[in-house]
């Protein structure tokens, strides 16, 4: 029996992949099989042939950050010219706007802000859910949170604690870049190790709040880390079970320090490909069209991907490194039916509020 009839057999048992098999499925296997096998696992997770979407915005509420990744065009230092921390009155009058477009997910991420300690997120976050009810404070990242603690002089779980009390409801997974720490020192030297980024989506979790997990791919890594990445993903998911999504996306080169090239279209499905397969804990996979754009995310559809993320009415981090693909609510539910899927609006934690139809 070939290697793909034999890793087709152990997904058609219902059975996990190992990690021998993945890493061929990445670098050997034919990229429309592998997105069959992938297609197979979406169709049985999601047997309503429905992709869902969030109405969302991205609030960087600063720009000011002390870790410097090599891969972000983003930051800034605080004393430089551009550099800026918005006001509270600024931001309210954001998550306002993303009410008036039926928003309810709040994502807020900046850098690691050398002077911000976690007085001022519990202030901020106890009168965004006094304003904002229906809103979800869908913030910060694993980095932002134990910066945060050690700036406050804070236990990590304190300050998780802290912040949920004011209204911190679930943790997107950014800065997971690759969860291999020898990749993380070539891009991101001064950001904290995978065993950190762990720690903290494993405390929130055991907190009750949900949480994403991510992948940028694309920059310094080998198909050894990228599924390395993936097996830590799916090991943290069988101890707490408290990721809702996992959301691989390409590294964008433009205007950083780390340059280079980014994957290519094909490199890109391949992995969604194969992070729907490995990670057959994770219920929902989301195509990333802030990166990809419109039509490859529409095929993305194809591959293993489920979800396509929030509308964005704001998005700055990507499109600093010179990626700036748009899309409103309505273009996402003309996409959708165009791959002949139901649209369905959602909730951060994956409830549907509203089916669309053609």
């Amino acid at each position: 029996m070939d290697i793909y009839k034999n890793i087709a057999t152990t997904i058609a048992h219902g059975q996990s992949i190992d990690r021998a098999q993945a890493l061929w499925l990445l670098t050997e296997g034919d990229l429309l099989q592998v997105g069959q096998l992938a297609d197979a696992i979406r169709q049985k997770k999601h047997p309503e042939n429905r992709v869902t979407f969030v109405v969302d915005r991205n609030v960087n509420y600063s720009n000011i950050c002390e870790s410097q990744c090599k891969f972000c065009a983003f930051y800034r230092s605080i004393d430089d010219h551009d550099a800026y921390l918005l006001d509270n009155e600024t931001i309210f009058a954001k998550v306002q706007e993303l009410v008036e477009n039926d928003g309810t997910q709040l994502l807020m991420q900046g850098g690691l802000h050398p002077t911000l300690k976690i007085e001022w997120f519990e202030n901020l976050f106890r009168q965004l859910k006094e304003r904002f009810p229906q809103v979800q404070i869908h913030s910060l990242s694993p980095a932002e949170v134990i910066h945060i603690a050690k700036l406050s002089g804070l236990t990590m779980e304190e300050c998780l604690r802290r912040l949920q009390a004011s209204g911190l409801a679930s943790v997107p997974g950014g800065g997971a870049e690759i969860l291999v720490d020898e990749v993380r020192q070539m891009i991101s030297p001064n950001k904290i190790g995978w065993k950190q980024w762990a720690w903290v989506m494993e405390e929130a979790h055991r907190l009750g709040m949900r949480t994403t997990a991510t992948m940028m791919f694309g920059s310094k890594e080998t198909a050894e880390d990228i599924i390395e990445h993936l097996f830590r993903i799916r090991e943290i998911q069988q101890r707490s079970g408290g990721f809702t999504a996992f959301i691989p996306w390409s590294y964008q080169p433009d205007n950083t320090e780390l340059g280079g090239e980014s994957a290519s279209g094909i490199e890109y499905l391949k992995v969604l490909a194969v992070s729907r397969i490995v990670l057959d804990n994770i219920e929902n996979i989301q195509a990333s069209w802030v990166t990809q754009g419109a039509r490859m995310a529409q095929v993305a559809l194809f591959f293993g991907g489920n979800d396509l993320g929030g509308t964005m009415l704001e998005e700055n981090v990507v499109a600093a490194a010179g990626c700036s693909f748009r899309m409103s609510q309505d273009e996402i539910v003309e996409l959708v039916l165009g791959a002949g899927f139901t649209p369905a609006r959602r909730t951060t934690e994956y409830q549907v509020l509203k089916e669309y139809s053609s």
